[in-house]
């Protein structure tokens, strides 16, 4: 079984399974490393059960989409590559994101390192790469890219694409939910009516992505009409979800300024580390 991926393409192969099990496993592991090691240096402030909670959902969120019974399935049916797409794209993200691990990285690395870390946040490129249009154009825009163009085909059979198909996904999704919902530190956050318009766009272009494909129009994927059209309503149903929860994210973490103040435990630049809730 192991050695005929190339004939079957990703899904098959028992190291198709066992690569992403580690990866979320270590993944998980780490954060709930550095969440005891945030408790136990400042116990008073601790490190809160409910991001901890979080962020092992989006990891379990990412194992259901990456293993058996819908990794196999997604190979074989466009409805379960929707599904696949929308949940390591959207709902992983988004939870992931609700964990601070940006915050529980400067509660935990020593003092000189998180400054050092503050330094990449607020540096040119992550300023180009957080801006909410970066971020839409990474997270949405690739859509039409990938089921408009031969791509989405050529990762079918491409396993190395496969990969780099749901690596993007991943990337820029927590890339969209960290800007417009994420509690954590970012380089530029623009106010909450700006980020709102940016998630409207992003529910607009879902919206029209899932339709054309529906309709059949511009798409360029190799599978049956049925399998097409219930791939379009799992990206068009399951889109707005995840853009409603993203939405009640994005309220739930906005907090005045006069919060701000109460920074993590390292000197930080003032009114950037909103770690209150932390």
């Amino acid at each position: 079984m192991h050695h005929h991926m190339h004939d079957h393409g990703p899904g098959s192969g028992l190291w198709e399974s066992l690569l992403p099990a580690a990866a979320v496993i270590l993944l998980a592991a780490a954060y709930l490393f550095l969440a005891g090691r945030a408790r136990h240096r400042n116990p008073v402030q601790g490190w809160r059960h409910r991001r901890t909670a979080s962020f092992l959902t989006g990891c379990a969120l990412l194992a259901g989409a990456l293993l058996p019974p819908l990794a196999p399935f997604a190979h074989g049916d466009f409805r379960g590559h929707m599904a696949q797409h929308v949940l390591i794209g959207m709902y992983a993200p988004l939870a992931l994101v609700l964990g601070m691990p940006v915050t529980l990285l400067l509660r935990t690395l020593p003092a000189a390192r998180g400054r050092a870390l503050m330094g990449v946040l607020h540096s040119r490129p992550a300023r180009v790469l957080a801006h909410p249009v970066t971020a839409l154009v990474l997270s949405t825009g690739t859509l039409a890219l990938l089921y408009f163009t031969p791509l989405y085909n050529a990762t079918m059979n491409q396993p190395v694409l496969h990969w780099l198909m749901h690596t993007h996904f991943l990337l820029s999704g927590c890339l969209f939910a960290w800007i417009t919902a994420g509690p954590d530190p970012a380089p530029t956050r623009p106010g909450v009516p700006t980020r709102l318009v940016v998630l409207g766009i992003a529910v607009a272009a879902h919206a029209t992505i899932s339709q054309l494909i529906y309709g059949g129009f511009l798409i360029n994927v190799h599978a049956p009409i049925d399998q097409v059209q219930g791939g379009a309503e799992i990206m068009y149903y399951g889109g707005d979800i995840a853009e409603l929860l993203l939405a009640a994210a994005l309220v739930t973490t906005w907090r005045p300024a006069r919060h701000r103040r109460q920074g993590a435990d390292r000197p930080v630049p003032s009114g950037v580390v909103r770690t209150g809730a932390g």
